[in-house]
């Protein structure tokens, strides 16, 4: 999802479902969880909680957990008096005081710690605190957005963050869907992100992408989802130099290099003893080849073929049930789909 000035981006059904989510938890002055994989956009889906919600023209403030030490978090939070630690010469406001009347999103919540939760729970529960190092008590009405990309029952349950604290931040959960669960959305999002791009470099049009182009995207599993996606296609764009012709060459992993330099090995991990009993490394598993065909052929014919019989080997051991097909395949129900009307399996 990406906003474009207030709009979030989507067509999908799942996307639809999440929006009607939004819409409906916006108006309720309760404490809500945003839980989703990295890149599927938790701070955009904050931001629309706080701008449909009767809060909209009060301040909405933005924070990081888990880019601060425990005690900066603290003093982040909830301010500091001078002379609380080396350094505080003057009183400040923390983000509470500043989100005082408005909404405060609270990204990687999971990461505080046992003593920023408990003080984060009293305010959530009182509307109270104390500055790190003062004794006045100060009242404010913030709304509170968590996020992050943990399973916070699990950790609760192994002691890592309080039950009490979830509790009260569950009144609902907004869980996002991972792109690859939306395939509807990719090439909508793509061809959004790629005319920003194009206009971005002074394009006079935006060419589009290639069929080949269409069919890398809608086949990758995006694990980076949607900040992935946009990186992959600004990539595309600026490496085609011009927009005379529709993007064909896709790049989704720009370390891929044979000069790439290789891993650190870990000093500290155990060096295993040598086993004399233990097959030699250089087995026959390890150095059997594929088979080539007989005298030069077509890469790309060879292994569309092979990917169109792995298809209809799938679909005929789930008895053509194309759903418990995409799950042995490791395909969403969409891309499986997709993949199907490619090789005319429809």
């Amino acid at each position: 999802m990406e906003i474009r000035q207030d709009q979030i981006i989507g067509s999908s059904p799942a996307f639809l479902d999440l929006m009607d989510r939004i819409s409906r938890a916006a108006p309720l002055d309760r404490p809500l969880l945003v839980i989703g994989e990295r890149g599927t956009g938790k701070e955009l889906i904050a931001a629309r909680l706080h701008y449909l919600s009767n809060r909209w023209n009060k301040p909405f403030q933005k924070m990081n957990c888990a880019a601060l030490a425990e005690t900066l978090l603290e003093s982040e939070l909830f301010g500091y008096e001078p002379g609380a630690f080396t350094g505080a010469r003057n009183r400040r406001a923390g983000r509470f005081e500043a989100a005082d009347q408005g909404s405060l999103f609270l990204d990687e919540i999971g990461t505080m710690s046992m003593s920023a939760q408990e003080k984060l729970l009293r305010v959530i529960e009182y509307g109270e605190f104390e500055r790190v190092g003062g004794n006045e008590t100060i009242e404010v009405d913030v709304r509170v957005v968590g996020a992050t990309n943990i399973d916070l029952p699990a950790a609760a349950d192994a002691g890592e963050f309080r039950h009490d604290l979830l509790d009260r931040l569950a009144f609902d959960v907004i869980t996002v869907p991972p792109l690859r669960e939306r395939p509807e959305d990719i090439m909508v999002l793509a061809e959004h992100f790629g005319r920003n791009m194009a206009r971005e470099l002074e394009w006079l049009v935006f060419p589009g992408f290639s069929d080949k182009a269409e069919d890398e995207m809608m086949s990758h599993r995006w694990p980076g989802n949607v900040r992935e996606l946009k990186n992959v296609v600004e990539r595309a764009i600026y490496r085609a130099w011009d927009g005379e012709k529709a993007i064909c060459d896709i790049v989704f992993d720009p370390f891929d290099s044979p000069f790439r330099p290789p891993a650190k090995r870990n000093r500290m991990a155990p060096q295993a003893a040598p086993n004399p009993a233990a097959p030699p490394a250089n087995t026959k598993a390890d150095t059997e080849k594929p088979a080539l065909p007989n005298g030069p052929f077509c890469f790309k014919e060879t292994v569309t073929a092979y990917e169109k019989k792995l298809l209809a080997h799938a679909l005929e051991e789930a008895r053509f049930n194309q759903r418990v097909a995409a799950r042995q395949l490791n395909l969403s129900y969409d891309q499986l789909r997709h993949a199907l009307k490619k090789h005319d399996l429809l």
